[in-house]
């Protein structure tokens, strides 16, 4: 059955059928279904006809902002059903959101070992590894033998965030080894664990930041990664579905701020107008008061554009070029920044490289276009000479800029998606005009 036959059957309150028919669907898919849902009353009904054992991993599917609406709607036994079969790390993710008034109510019903384990996460800063992780893990000690340790996977295993790794831990909790299933299970029942673990491990603290997290996870091809504390004892545990979702937030994130937009944690439909106005505005005030930078040079040079009138109808192209050259190296530092391949001790190396590669650039840009101008446009070689140096002088300047504001930014502490495209183009094209207008002034001997 489809989503649209399933919507069909929810309009018409069929939902016996429902239930059947959702108990042999996958929980992503019910929640894709509830998210298509208008009115919060159809949400929480039909998220109320779920089997007990389906609705806390349907939950865990749905938006934050769905979220909320049905576990206020739930009853408190309800709700507190939810809370104590989430995974600790999704509870806590939704705690962080709800009113104080609201987590406290769920957190009085939750089960002792839901609320120790969701106040324990909700102690690390937001955006550390602490704050992400999952404290449910399979432990095991290196003494145990391979018939008793999947003896307690077993017993342990179904409340676990997964079991496809476990954790070697001595008497004080602290990580000595790790252990896939796959190894216990090709190994004999009789062996011991700390024959065979691997005590090559690799492990973030709780206070590592999450998007570093995202890094180690892919360099080294994880699906789960051990946390531990400042004495190396293992707290919890970050498995690649976190990481999948840090991902799409810091790409978001620098998306939004490369073009000029504080960053926003609700998808676009569900962003009201207001909201969405009050996270573009100060980028764009800020940004229209840089530009009245350029509106003097123009007005300081009146009287080269009044001699030359010609000059006017090239400072579009000039400044666009220069703004898109300068986008291309910031866009392409930027990313280098964040995925690690760039730190700030290359900065040398960095700005070398763009200079030879805005020569080549600049100077392939100003020849075609030199052609064109004497060709197409038909105006005298001194112009044409003076518009070509200029853009080739122009786009060398842009690279650099493009490629140094990033760096310096991450430098002193600032996020270098910052010191994107609309930034580095209102700061271009002020150079450009600066680089055009003196140039026009010698060879055109303006005074």
């Amino acid at each position: 059955m489809t989503i649209e036959e399933i919507l069909e059957l929810i309009q018409n309150r069929q939902y016996s059928a429902i239930r059947s028919e959702f108990a042999e669907w996958n929980e992503a898919d019910i929640a894709q279904v509830l998210e298509q849902l208008e009115s919060t009353e159809q949400i929480v009904k039909v998220f109320r006809i779920l089997p007990k054992s389906m609705a806390a991993d349907v939950f865990a599917y749905l938006s934050l902002e769905v979220e909320q609406a049905i576990i206020t709607s739930l009853t408190d036994r309800e709700a507190a059903n939810i809370i104590n079969n989430l995974m600790a790390d999704d509870a806590t993710d939704l705690m962080e959101e709800m009113p104080a008034g609201v987590v406290k109510k769920l957190l009085a019903n939750a089960s002792s070992e839901a609320r120790r384990d969701i106040n324990h996460l909700l102690r690390y800063p937001d955006d550390s590894a602490g704050s992400i992780m999952t404290v449910e893990f399979v432990d095991l000690k290196a003494s145990s033998t391979v018939a008793q340790a999947i003896d307690r996977i077993r017993k342990t295993g179904v409340d676990k965030e997964t079991i496809n790794i476990c954790y070697v831990l001595d008497k004080e909790r602290h990580l000595i080894g790790t252990v896939a299933l796959r190894y216990l299970l090709l190994h004999k029942e009789d062996e011991i664990i700390g024959d065979f673990m691997n005590d090559n491990i690799i492990s973030v603290n709780t206070m590592t930041d999450q998007e570093e997290v995202a890094k180690i996870f892919s360099k080294y091809d994880f699906t789960a990664m051990p946390v531990v504390d400042n004495e190396d004892r293992l707290v919890g545990i970050i498995t690649i579905d976190d990481v999948v979702d840090i991902m799409t937030e810091e790409a978001t994130e620098d998306i939004e701020k490369m073009a000029a937009i504080l960053p926003t944690d609700k998808p676009y439909l569900k962003t009201s107008v207001f909201e969405t106005w009050k996270k573009r505005i100060p980028w764009l005030l800020l940004l229209m008061i840089s530009a009245t930078v350029t509106g003097g040079i123009i007005t300081h040079y009146t009287d080269a554009l009044g001699t030359f009138t010609v000059l006017t109808s090239f400072i579009p192209m000039l400044m666009d070029t220069g703004g898109n050259a300068g986008g291309q190296a910031s866009v392409t530092i930027i990313r280098g920044l964040s995925l690690g391949e760039i730190q700030f001790a290359d900065l040398v190396k960095v700005i070398w490289k763009e200079i030879r590669v805005g020569v080549f650039c600049g100077l392939t840009l100003a020849g075609l276009n030199f052609v064109k101008i004497l060709v197409v446009e038909r105006v005298s070689l001194q112009v044409a000479l003076v518009v070509c140096l200029s853009l080739a002088i122009a786009v060398l300047i842009a690279k650099i800029v493009g490629c140094l504001l990033p760096m310096l930014a991450q430098k002193v502490g600032f996020d270098p998606a910052v010191m994107a495209s609309p930034f580095i183009t209102t700061i271009v094209d002020a150079l450009s005009l600066m680089i055009y207008f003196s140039i026009a002034t010698n060879l055109l001997n303006i005074s």
